[in-house]
């Protein structure tokens, strides 16, 4: 699992990710990983991808594919999702699998986004979450939030906000670890809906 967090706060948003990976009881620290940064950019926003490993280069490859990637608004990351998921199941061989119970199929992904219009959080159903402060997702999650919540009166900085959630993620979830990698940009506008 992970711990990815996005912030944003004075104009600035800041996505910042541990770089373990783990494999049932076997972990992966990045002194072994070549590739152990969770974050990519895709035109000029960045993302941060929970769950299975092979959602990374999966992703990066449907939304190269795409090519018309849209972060501009909340309706604007929903309709990119919408748009990727015969992509992901048709030329990637996603398996939706669902609950009986599911409204939806599932895209088995779990995703935050740092792009110039704000932050948002995509889940499996294809929900999107435009978050006005911060969120975290994956195994550390929780203690990413509690972090931030604690930092955020404290703190101008949306860098130094993400770098304390995804501390705390590692200090506490056993399925992440330090380094981290943080990326920062300027918010453009007013968060988009």
């Amino acid at each position: 699992m992970t711990t990815l967090v996005v912030v944003r706060k004075n104009n600035t948003l800041a996505i910042a990710g541990d770089s373990q990976s783990t494999f049932g009881d076997t972990r992966l620290g990045a002194s072994y990983d070549c590739a152990y940064n969770k974050i990519f950019a895709i035109g000029d926003a960045y993302m941060g991808i929970s769950g299975s490993a092979a959602h990374d280069l999966v992703l990066q490859a449907a939304l190269k594919k795409y090519k018309k990637a849209d972060f501009s608004s909340r309706a604007d990351v929903f309709n990119t999702f919408r748009a990727l998921h015969p992509i992901l199941k048709e030329q990637f061989f996603l398996k939706p699998d669902e609950e009986e119970d599911d409204p939806y199929e599932s895209s088995q992904l779990t995703a935050l986004i740092a792009a110039p219009s704000g932050i948002y959080g995509v889940y499996s159903m294809r929900e999107v979450y435009a978050f006005e402060k911060f969120w975290a997702i994956g195994s550390g999650r929780d203690y990413a939030i509690g972090a931030m919540y604690s930092a955020w009166d404290r703190c101008d900085s949306a860098e130094e906000i993400a770098r304390i959630g995804v501390e705390a993620g590692c200090q506490f979830d056993i399925n992440s670890s330090l380094p981290m990698t943080v990326y920062t940009l300027p918010l453009v506008g007013e968060q988009g809906e």
